[in-house]
């Protein structure tokens, strides 16, 4: 019997309406493009301090100015 907590209540999954089980269908499918998301927004954060990184390699110091 699979079951899928939800607000601290257990439900059968065989149990819930064709409906019931569609929203849970989206929600896990929703979950799985947020984590994407959240995995390329973290590579692009990454990017973007190595950029930063690099540009203020480049920029003249203040001996220079």
């Amino acid at each position: 019997m699979a079951t899928i907590t939800i607000d601290n209540v257990e439900y059968d999954l065989e149990q819930l309406s064709d409906n019931a089980r569609a929203q849970l269908g989206s929600i896990q499918t929703v979950d799985q493009k947020l984590a994407e998301l959240q995995a390329e927004a973290a590579i692009l954060q990454t990017a973007r301090t190595a950029y930063a990184a690099a540009l203020k390699a480049e920029l003249p110091s203040d001996e220079d100015a």
